[in-house]
């Protein structure tokens, strides 16, 4: 463009066309620092480069350096656990047919529930219109045991064994009363859709200590229906995508798009990725969206999985010692009891998190039948895994968690037999138990009235119990935030202490 030093700022017309020649779209949108294209694109990508810079300018820090020095700080303390599984018994198991010893019901067998017990709680629409809440006693018989003689329930023989591992909670309680909000609030510290689900706050926060497993994975029950389970319980919310949950299913595709087509090789595959991470490099530079990266490394860990899921995956060279532990449906893959068994594989190789998912807690009638079966598929193979992760010297750096969304109510639902009932859904008071890294053994905390209706003595939130979680794995809850759309959030939002009696 000619300049003359009279009239600097005149563009004359064909100069002009040139100009546009060279100012094409893109190259516009990319490269016109102050622009409208830039701040509009800037904002699309979830980043704002140029308040941050002038920020910087003015001495304080941006956003971006803000998170680094947030993630640099962990951990805040020592961790007593290093990896963490959670056994999710999806539908709300019932407190008095497993932990919650209520023995003075027997007598009430029947009698309408007293309103100064109920008091203004809502009730689910399933029960609301009921004409009486008649007391049901637990069908299912309690013996004491371990050292500190503690009730558990006749359908549980195997847990009983290891109970004096566990710190069994009876004071737990939660604000949703439906199972969606319910599950997606224990799962992510919000009702709503959207938020990172825990194993991804752990993963963005802790990083990995397996440089070829995903850090937080997922093994959802073959053998069990119920309520439907959404892959955005274990989502990634607003953190970057490489933190979402990986599920891995049974069959000869553990994980979903990991194997190569016919025809291609590992070579193939590697040559590929390094173009395409070349190609994601070259767009990284151009417009700086950090879920770039995230891809690349997704991509990179995909490259790694096809070897290492393979390896953890087979089972075939168990003794059958650990099978015979595990209970016959561990050499059916996908079941309960192979998960947990392939658990204790994820767990030996450092993954951070491991969440198993298992449906059918929900009886809303047909209860004894219904909680029999589920205690059957279940209880066995969970006193294994804590017995195995603490012969082989996991337990004590490995968190174990047991519960579900909510407890059951005291009334029947639908008619009252001796034989038969139903329960339905209670937010207020329900049992959850851990055993292992951090937290004191053999012990009971927390009572509920006679009624096992309402807390009596310790409540514990589910934000109290995130709170804690975070703790036995090195991290002040109230420090570990990230920051989306204007606010900054952490998974126990603006809530939730400690729970110190429960800390070996």
């Amino acid at each position: 463009m000619a300049h003359h030093h009279h009239d600097e700022f005149k563009l004359n017309t064909p100069d002009f066309d040139q100009l546009n020649k060279k100012l094409d779209r893109r190259h516009f949108l990319t490269k016109t620092s102050l622009g409208l294209g830039s701040l509009a694109l800037g904002s699309l990508l979830g980043i704002n480069k140029l308040s941050a810079n002038s920020k910087s300018a003015r001495g304080t820090i941006s956003d971006e350096q803000m998170q680094q020095q947030i993630l640099a700080a962990l951990p805040h303390i020592a961790p007593k656990a290093k990896r963490v599984v959670y056994l999710f018994m999806s539908g709300g198991p019932s407190q008095f047919e497993t932990f919650d010893y209520k023995p003075n019901l027997v007598n009430m067998f029947g009698q309408d529930l007293p309103e100064s017990i109920r008091g203004d709680q809502r009730l689910t629409g399933m029960s609301a219109n009921q004409s009486s809440l008649p007391i049901a006693p637990s069908f299912a018989g309690f013996q004491q045991y371990g050292k500190n003689k503690t009730w558990v329930s006749d359908l549980l023989p195997h847990t009983a064994k290891v109970i004096d591992e566990l710190c069994i909670i009876k004071s737990i309680y939660t604000d949703h009363i439906n199972h969606d909000p319910a599950i997606t609030f224990f799962q992510t510290g919000h009702q709503l859709p959207g938020r990172p689900s825990i194993g991804s706050w752990l993963s963005y926060g802790l990083g990995s200590d397996n440089k070829n497993l995903p850090s937080f994975i997922v093994l959802v029950s073959k053998n069990a229906g119920g309520q439907p389970l959404y892959s955005r319980l274990w989502g990634n919310g607003f953190l970057p995508t490489e933190h979402q949950g990986v599920q891995f299913r049974s069959g000869k595709d553990p994980v979903l798009y990991l194997n190569n087509p016919d025809g291609y090789d590992g070579k193939d595959r590697e040559e590929m990725l390094g173009y395409l991470k070349k190609l994601n490099q070259f767009q990284n530079e151009a417009i700086g969206d950090p879920e770039v990266d995230a891809r690349i490394s997704q991509y990179e860990m995909a490259f790694k999985m096809q070897t290492s899921v393979p390896d953890v995956m087979d089972i075939s060279d168990e003794p059958d010692e650990v099978f015979d532990l595990y209970g016959p449906d561990s050499r059916d893959s996908g079941t309960y009891a192979a998960n947990c068994l392939l658990a204790r594989k994820l767990l030996e190789k450092d993954v951070k998190f491991v969440q198993l998912y298992h449906q059918g807690w929900d009886q809303h009638g047909g209860l004894p039948g219904g909680i029999t079966h589920q205690c059957k598929n279940t209880d066995q193979a969970t006193a294994a895994l804590i017995t195995d992760l603490k012969r082989r010297g996991l337990l004590e750096d490995t968190l174990v968690i047991w519960g579900g969304e909510f407890g059951r109510t005291v009334y029947s639902q639908g008619k009252l037999t001796k034989e038969n009932y139903g329960r339905d859904h209670h937010p207020r008071c329900f049992t959850m138990w851990m055993a292992g890294a951090g937290v004191k053994s053999g012990i009971t905390y927390g009572e509920t009235d006679d009624f096992g209706y309402n807390i009596t003595k310790n409540p514990v939130h589910v934000h109290d119990f995130h709170a804690t979680l975070m703790h036995l794995l090195g991290i002040h809850h109230e420090q570990f935030t990230f920051k989306s759309q204007g606010r900054r959030y952490r998974l126990t939002d603006v809530h939730g202490n400690v729970v110190k009696d429960l800390l070996a």
